[in-house]
């Protein structure tokens, strides 16, 4: 039988790190992957991973059951990375050439072209501000509601979809300006 997240927080809030730990593996992914995209470099995404749960273990007492855990969680990881990049006052780092995420598919040519998509969106979605980047993240690859995005960015739902429209219109144009492609 599979522990669900209440159990393990429950457990967790009473002192188990074996139940925290377990929570750590059930997310580590999700916190890795948006980490890497707020700031832009795999090494420091796993150093800001782990300091992530470091405070999400010190703010557990604090959790409150009626928040979603994962809203919670990307919120310490967000506010983390937002730290990172302000102490080290510059934008992120582009991605090297080579930094190319793979897709399954069932052709390698195919596969080539997925990587080449996904590593010209990633560079894409590094130019964006910090604030259209996070709210685009936060909606199309984690499937936050505009409700769990403005609860976790401390905003309204307002400001989440105006940021969310201009993100949207950011990655759009600077496709169009790369490829020269439309999207009529």
């Amino acid at each position: 039988m599979q522990t669900t997240d209440g159990e393990l927080i429950r457990r967790a809030r009473a002192g188990d790190r074996q139940a925290f730990g377990e929570l750590v593996q059930l997310h580590q992914g999700r916190v890795f992957s948006f980490v890497r995209r707020l700031c832009g470099n795999p090494d420091n995404a796993l150093d800001l991973t782990q300091e992530t749960f470091i405070k999400a273990w010190q703010a557990l007492p604090g959790w409150r059951p009626d928040a979603r855990f994962t809203t919670w969680l990307l919120r310490i990881a967000r506010n983390t990375a937002i730290d990172a990049l302000r102490r080290a006052r510059h934008e992120p780092d582009p991605l090297p050439e080579d930094y190319l995420l793979t897709d399954p598919g069932p052709t390698p040519s195919r596969q080539l072209q997925n990587s080449r998509d996904i590593a010209q969106l990633e560079a894409l979605l590094a130019r964006l501000p910090l604030a259209q980047r996070e709210v685009l993240l936060l909606r199309e690859l984690e499937g936050f509601s505009y409700q769990e995005m403005a609860s976790a960015l401390d905003i309204s739902e307002g400001t989440v979809k105006s940021r969310l429209a201009r993100a949207r219109t950011a990655v759009l144009q600077a496709r169009r300006d790369t490829t020269g492609e439309s999207d009529d």
